[in-house]
């Protein structure tokens, strides 16, 4: 079937129909959606039933850099700093060094089995060397897993993370293919400045983000995350421009803005959480429908081989070699030895080998193709299981609750107070946004001259005022006060 103007909504609709329909009763028999995803797209595509001619890496290049946008922005807008910050260091370490050692030993060991050269099996090892973001969000989440100490913030942390590090090292060593005369101390520059700039960047557009969105006066609510939106493309393009590192910059936007007050937050939450799994969805079928079975058969035998030395030997080695100067439970170590899973973004990263037209580019394709589906099939079906093995789960009873679930959740406070604003306060002729009142505190209404307005980030006390205050405790009245009167 060629896909046409006339066609195209409806078999997309149909696909993201069945895909939403299928992956909801997935894990009823443990296999993960990701999967599902990319098995309809493949049943789909050229050697499929449907049979949809789809043969152009570049598109699903693009599409893949859009979907990996929003699935590393809402990553990031759902990262508690708090939670995170105790275990920045570990974060940072495994997602640039660990990434590293991961290409290393595993270009390493290709080298040996197979007869790419040294600069084509350390592009394959670049490709699969980071953990992609979009399954295990997706996993960790769906799976409703409860980790102990901080673990799982790690791993998305990791996860959101190391993306950046594997793109720079993914297009140094295939310009060292292209370019054999190239020496590899050549892709330190490239490097240092991707990191940096991407950096400076991200941080630079989330306090820039934060200043518009809470600034600007938009007439209507649902405006607020079309103009997220925007800002997050402004943020990856412009930092890409610069030479910096765009999927850096935007997750470090995402992280600075989803722990900021801001106007419309849940509406901006519950928008990216639900575009995140679109993209996912888009995302996996795009690539499902670019793969043609027949050419990864070939393959299989030494993808596997490859699949259980990452799984088994460089993914543990990566880990336990960046983590040893920090104190860290053995049992901890082993379980994000296992959350090493592979899964679009290496798939998306295997297309510019493609685009770059180099002699093994097609192998190349298939079998991080085959790596990316083994790692979801054996790693993402058995996180739960590892967990309880290792005891490094928390029974569901006893899940924290992050602060931006209840921002999306909406959940009920403790206690219920009335606040009155007397003409001295200093809330008087201020924004709600602007009082940065603390996020145990809620105001549900505002009693008026005898009328009740509805309160949003954007509306302005004024004297005489009465706030209806949802609180978790009397330390929550006691920090709104400190507000309400400081000089």
């Amino acid at each position: 079937m060629n896909l046409t103007i006339e066609n195209i909504l409806l078999v997309g609709s149909l696909l993201l129909f069945i895909s939403i329909i299928v992956g909801k009763t997935s894990y009823k028999f443990g296999v993960p959606t990701l999967i599902l995803f990319l098995a309809i797209g493949m049943l789909a595509g050229s050697e499929g039933i449907v049979g949809i001619r789809f043969n152009d890496p570049k598109l699903a290049q693009f599409i893949g850099i859009v979907s990996l946008n929003f699935i590393l922005f809402s990553g990031g807008l759902d990262t508690n700093w708090k939670a995170v910050k105790p275990i920045l260091r570990e974060g940072i370490v495994l997602s640039t060094l660990g990434v590293l050692l991961t290409t290393v030993s595993l270009g390493t060991f290709v080298w040996f089995v197979t007869d790419f050269t040294i600069y084509e099996s350390m592009l394959l090892g670049s490709i699969v060397s980071s953990t992609d973001a979009a399954a295990v969000f997706s996993i960790l989440r769906s799976k409703n897993l409860a980790l102990r100490n901080n673990l799982r913030q790690t791993l998305e942390l990791e996860s959101g993370s190391n993306d950046p590090m594997a793109y720079v090292l993914t297009i140094a060593f295939l310009t060292l293919v292209i370019n054999q005369d190239l020496s590899i101390l050549s892709i330190i520059p490239l490097f240092l400045k991707q990191m940096i700039l991407g950096g400076i960047g991200g941080f630079a557009f989330g306090k820039l983000s934060e200043i518009i969105i809470n600034r600007i006066k938009l007439g209507f609510e649902g405006l607020y995350p079309v103009l997220v939106i925007a800002l997050m493309f402004i943020t990856f393009s412009a930092t890409d421009v610069i030479g910096g590192n765009g999927f850096l910059a935007i997750y470090i936007c995402a992280v600075y803005l989803g722990n900021q007050d801001l106007i419309h937050k849940s509406t901006i939450l519950k928008m990216f959480d639900g575009i995140a799994w679109l993209m996912q969805i888009v995302l996996f079928l795009t690539l499902g429908l670019l793969v043609f079975p027949s050419q990864i058969i070939p393959y299989m035998g030494i993808g596997l081989l490859i699949s259980i030395f990452l799984i088994l030997v460089a993914r543990p080695v990566s880990v336990f070699l960046s983590l040893m100067f920090f104190k860290m439970k053995l049992r901890r170590r082993f379980y994000i030895s296992w959350v090493g899973l592979r899964g679009a973004v290496p798939i998306v990263f295997a297309t510019y080998p493609l685009l770059a037209g180099i002699d093994k580019a097609n192998m190349i394709f298939n079998i991080v193709f085959f790596i990316s589906v083994t790692s979801v099939l054996i790693q993402g079906t058995t996180l739960s299981i590892f967990a309880k093995w290792l005891n490094v789960a928390l029974p569901e009873e006893v899940k924290p609750i992050t602060e931006n679930d209840r921002y999306i959740l909406n959940l009920p406070k403790s206690a219920m107070e009335e606040v009155s604003i007397p003409p001295d306060s200093y809330a008087v002729d201020k924004r709600i946004i602007d009082l940065h009142f603390p996020r145990s505190a809620f105001i549900v209404m505002i009693k008026r001259n005898s009328k009740f307005v509805r309160p949003g980030g954007s509306t302005v006390i004024e004297a005489n005022d009465t706030l209806v205050l949802l609180l978790d405790n009397e330390d929550s009245l006691n920090e709104v006060n400190e507000i309400l009167y400081k000089s």
